[in-house]
């Protein structure tokens, strides 16, 4: 199979789809591998590294799309790359659809194959495409909370970790997941007062198995919320329901009384945010104030550490890129229920239920789409 690498275009961001070693696997095994110009260059990777890996490095991302049969890429195409499309190519990328119609109907219109790594899943019911990044958003989470947290950022002043005889911040996480664990294990390590509200009393349990006495959990009812959110210095929306439009859990009316200069860090922002008051941002105008509440809700924030979050991602995706290399899209998603999962478009039609739903669009199972 020909694999295509194109350099990421939205806002800086600085990640790639393959690194060089995973392209050196790839050629290994026989496929081969198109990389446009600079690609890495953001991450310090040179041209002539994916040229010693055994790419062939090509002037224009419109050469990538026209010559590949599977495209591989980090962040959702942009509006220009889904006319880039054709019918039957292969899209593997983060797609996040049930906050963006505009893609969805893009990819519809291409009729090509968008199979996004934020709905794979595997057998113990884990999203293990989403996981390295969800590891590094949740410990970004942390460390650009604390910086808001500044007075010249526009925070309240406070420090995360206190000091002697002054107290810590009070950081309240919505979510116990990947994200929610991460950042809690990262506010913990800096001393702060953490609170893990999650709806799972199993997930709960596991956390205080896991960090004891250090951490405070809740059972997330309306009421929790709001009591902790009022009295947080720190909130962390970290709420994943897979492939759908995040829950607005925190309202405009709640944030009106927290105290000014506190900070709401929107990890879910990619799925449309867990604060009512959220809307994208980016990283290079990460924050804005409502009602004296500072609002950090970066759509890409791994892409903040982009070599980190490069390399961790190409360690869980290279697996599934070899598969599909390898056997073909139709007989590598027939083969794996678990990548299957991942098929969110097909032939012109969304074949996954939760952003059919979220964006009003016509469902078609995927086993019908790929007539299984």
């Amino acid at each position: 199979m020909l694999i295509g690498v194109p350099k990421e275009i939205k806002r800086m961001e600085n990640r790639v789809g393959l690194v060089p070693a995973s392209v050196r696997e790839l050629t290994h095994h026989g496929h081969q591998v198109v990389v446009e110009r600079n690609a890495g260059i953001g991450i310090g990777i040179e041209d002539a590294a994916y040229k010693k890996a055994g790419a062939r490095i090509v002037a224009t991302a419109a050469e990538v799309f026209a010559k590949a049969d599977m495209i591989v890429k980090v962040k959702e195409p942009q509006p220009n790359e889904c006319k880039m499309l054709r019918e039957g190519q292969v899209l593997f990328t983060y797609l996040h659809l049930a906050a963006d119609r505009q893609q969805a109907q893009g990819l519809v219109k291409s009729g090509a194959i968008a199979i996004a790594y934020e709905t794979v899943t595997d057998a113990r019911g884990g999203l293990p495409l989403l996981a390295p990044m969800s590891e590094v958003a949740g410990r970004m989470a942390v460390q650009v909370g604390a910086h808001c947290l500044e007075k010249a950022q526009g925070g309240s002043g406070v420090l995360l970790g206190g000091v002697p005889g002054v107290p810590a911040a009070r950081v309240i996480i919505i979510g116990g997941g990947v994200v929610g664990t991460n950042a809690a294990r990262m506010a913990m390590g800096l001393e702060a007062a953490v609170t893990v509200i999650d709806k799972s009393l199993h997930r709960l349990y596991e956390l205080d198995l896991q960090f004891g006495a250090k951490l405070n959990t809740r059972y997330s009812t309306v009421d929790a919320i709001e009591e902790l959110v009022l009295a947080s210095d720190l909130v962390i929306g970290a709420v994943l329901v897979p492939g759908a439009a995040a829950p607005k859990l925190v309202t405009r009316a709640m944030l009106k009384h927290m105290r000014p200069g506190s900070v709401i860090v929107d990890v879910a922002i990619d799925q449309g945010g867990c604060f009512e008051t959220s809307k994208p941002t980016t990283h290079d105008r990460p924050t804005y104030v409502v009602d004296g509440v500072v609002h950090y809700c970066v759509a890409n924030m791994p892409g903040g550490v982009a070599r980190t979050s490069a390399f961790a991602l190409n360690n869980a995706t290279l697996p599934f890129v070899l598969a599909l290399a390898k056997k073909g899209y139709r007989k590598a998603l027939a083969d794996d229920v678990h990548l299957r999962r991942g098929l969110n478009v097909h032939g012109g039609r969304i074949t996954y239920q939760a952003v059919a739903e979220a964006l009003r669009m016509k469902y078609q199972p995927p086993e019908e789409a790929l007539r299984l």
